[in-house]
């Protein structure tokens, strides 16, 4: 684990700068606060009856965040779609967010275009290109900086997503949330950016990733938790270069576990992670309890966070932050650069062929 102490010969390896990234999400936060002063919607948005919101990969993290954390609030069905094609129930009375860090994800520029035709409440959320020219035409949008991510990559964005996506929920009333909210959030992000950043020696998001070498990971949560499931996953996906897969409870406790067993190298192949929180239903909490016990019969590795913020907003927060040092750590201890993204890049060119 001494790499991760070492500031010098981390960055050796990291050459585009993911963790000044990792430790500038609170100053994102407060920079897209910034970009949204003289954001507004028409009137008229705040009539929906039901919202999609289009995004891929990065760009799709904030609405699965926004949607566990908002599940019980949220009045109005939320879909998110991460496909070329908007769902047949979609008219003028849906709000379609148009997601898309660069402002150019070919799905959610098709997305746009159908939305139009169906006549649909649109807003573009965006740092440029496309969607930005989409906004400066007419169409209404929150176009953000990005001085605060260094290394330039959509998943590491979050901090201008989540809460650019926050503030359009907002803006339309389909949830209550105050700049005294905001900035409790950003306290949070800098409490555990300390707990669980280089300089700190010794903390669980150094210890789980010594514990990830040659393993898989499954990452379990539930409820307000269930989006940050998927955001671990996507980062370890794209920062750790390594398989992770989210599951939710309670379903996961319907098929999963049954899938322990074989092959019988998932005892040294798999490490899961759960994140716990007493802000569950006590019957959830009983699952998590239940399932770590048939995880240590079939001899899985696992780690349990505990998630210590008294609000689910919070806790989203404190999970984030967890789970960004975790898949840079991850990446570190492999000797690879976490930010640069070949598989998807080339995937890109050859589309474009």
């Amino acid at each position: 684990m001494n790499i991760l102490n070492n500031r010098s010969a981390i960055a050796k390896i990291d050459t585009q700068k993911m963790l000044g990234t990792i430790e500038k999400l609170s100053a994102q936060i407060i920079e897209v606060l910034g970009s949204a002063k003289n954001f507004k919607l028409p009137v008229s948005y705040k009539k929906v009856k039901n919202v999609v919101v289009a995004g891929m990969g990065g760009s799709a993290l904030p609405i699965r965040i926004i949607k566990s954390v908002y599940r019980s609030a949220l009045k109005v069905p939320v879909e998110i779609l991460n496909d070329y094609h908007l769902p047949g129930f979609v008219n003028k009375d849906t709000l379609v967010i148009l997601s898309s860090y660069s402002g150019s994800t070919e799905e959610v520029l098709a997305v746009a275009k159908e939305a139009q035709k169906k006549k649909a409440k649109i807003v573009a959320i965006a740092s440029g290109s496309n969607l930005a020219e989409m906004v400066k035409k007419g169409m209404p949008g929150l176009i953000f900086t990005t001085l605060n991510n260094l290394c330039g990559q959509p998943r590491m964005g979050l901090g201008y997503a989540i809460i650019g996506q926050l503030l359009i929920f907002s803006r339309v009333g389909l949830i209550n949330i105050s700049n005294k909210d905001l900035y409790e959030v950003v306290k949070v992000v800098e409490k555990y950016n300390k707990l669980y950043g280089v300089n700190t020696k010794e903390n669980l998001a150094k210890r789980t990733a010594v514990l990830l070498k040659n393993r898989m990971m499954l990452i379990m949560a539930a409820e307000h938790l269930v989006g940050n499931a998927h955001a671990a996953a996507n980062q370890m996906n794209e920062n750790g270069k390594r398989l992770a897969v989210p599951f939710s409870l309670p379903e996961l406790n319907h098929h999963l576990l049954e899938g322990m067993k074989f092959p019988t190298s998932n005892e040294r192949g798999i490490l899961t992670v759960i994140f716990n929180s007493n802000l569950y239903d006590a019957r959830v909490l009983k699952r998590v309890a239940i399932t770590r016990i048939i995880l240590t019969q079939n001899n899985i590795a696992q780690v349990e966070y505990m998630l210590a913020e008294g609000k689910p907003l919070l806790q989203a927060f404190e999970a984030l932050v967890f789970s960004s040092y975790l898949s840079y750590y991850s990446a570190i201890l492999e000797g690879v650069d976490p930010t640069p993204i070949l598989y998807v890049d080339f995937f890109k060119k050859q589309l474009k062929k």
